[in-house]
């Protein structure tokens, strides 16, 4: 995964567009928890397991409350695009606990 956030954040830089990170998916997402990705952010990432920015397991992304909650912070921050990585989770909304 890490080599598709430095993918994301270096084509980002290359079309002059602000990239932020959302550490532990979903759930980071409905908290705000974001940080400015540049250069510096992503050098030797690629090197490393996992995620840098984690991942988590987010039942409250599940419901209409949540996903509300997320498009709160979306708008509130001004982002306007999403770039999701992950698998059929992700995909469906549902984070790292997979299918429920």
């Amino acid at each position: 995964m890490n080599a598709c956030i430095r993918a994301a954040v270096r084509t980002a830089i290359a079309n002059n567009v602000e990239i932020l990170g959302i550490r532990r998916g979903y759930a980071g997402l409905i908290e705000g928890d974001m940080l400015a990705l540049d250069r510096k952010s992503i050098a030797n990432i690629i090197h490393q397991g996992g995620t840098m920015l984690e991942t988590s397991r987010c039942p409250e992304f599940t419901t209409l409350e949540g996903r509300a909650k997320a498009i709160k912070v979306l708008e509130e921050a001004a982002i306007e695009g999403l770039v999701l990585l992950g698998g059929d989770g992700t995909f469906c909304g549902k984070g790292a606990e997979g299918r429920t």
